[in-house]
């Protein structure tokens, strides 16, 4: 069932073919306000703000942030979760994922049955998706756990995200990791659009409008950038540069 951040997130892809969201870290610091940059990003025109981390460790700072940034922004707020902690009544929606390459169970389905009851109670809506971390792997691939798939396989990412088309996820998000080198291959994101019809996500080492509009003419449907707003002073000029470069 498509519920209403899901459907506002299928209408914009289907007005602009390729939409961007911004991924904000609660635990960061050094002066980095989660609020501050979500309302920059929604002002160079960001579709959504996701809020996670791949070492987010506590629900209340989780859930301060995600309180903070709605009061902030008009635009949905999404968990990109890491672990149970993550959960939290404030936000709009959740993507209920999987890293679907992990070797830990944990990461593949423990968690999720850990969290799932907590999802339903607080009535938080789910979006179904399939995630597999590539390449560089990052942060994220290191505390998943991953056995990351290589830049240069994308047979391989292609059968995860025909695994996870099969099981009924609606979503398949391709990781390079968080700061990665270099971003997910444009054949590999082409190769998994080809074979499935599920919303091609792609994030990790993407930091400008050349990076961005490459992904998207390869098929990614939705554009994710964490580093660059951590990086960049000028947040909202910098996002703007790739919002409206998709959009061309």
């Amino acid at each position: 069932m498509v519920n209403r951040v899901e459907q506002y997130i299928q209408d914009r892809i289907r007005a602009e073919g390729c939409i961007h969201m911004t991924l904000l870290d609660p635990e960061k610091k050094s002066g980095y306000d989660c609020a501050a940059i979500a309302k920059e990003a929604e002002a160079g025109g960001t579709a959504a703000i996701m809020v996670g981390g791949s070492t987010v460790a506590s629900g209340v700072e989780m859930e301060d942030a995600v309180k903070r940034i709605k009061a902030a922004v008009k635009l949905p707020v999404i968990i990109f979760p890491n672990n149970i902690a993550s959960i939290t009544g404030a936000a709009d929606a959740i993507w209920f994922m999987s890293l679907l390459n992990s070797a830990n169970t944990y990461y593949l389905i423990d968690s999720q049955a850990i969290g799932a009851p907590m999802v339903k109670k607080l009535g938080i809506e789910a979006m179904p998706m399939g995630y597999i971390i590539v390449g560089y792997g990052g942060a994220a691939g290191y505390v998943g756990q991953a056995r990351v798939v290589p830049y240069d396989r994308p047979e391989l990412a292609v059968a995860y995200a025909s695994a996870a088309e099969l099981l009924g996820m609606r979503y398949i998000y391709l990781e390079a990791g968080s700061g990665a080198p270099q971003p997910v291959q444009p054949q590999m994101i082409s190769a998994v659009r080809k074979h499935c019809k599920g919303t091609l996500v792609v994030g990790g080492g993407i930091r400008d409008a050349k990076a961005a509009v490459t992904a998207k003419m390869a098929g990614a449907q939705i554009i994710v950038t964490g580093t660059l707003v951590e990086e960049e002073s000028k947040v909202t000029e910098r996002i703007a540069e790739i919002t409206t470069a998709l959009k061309a």
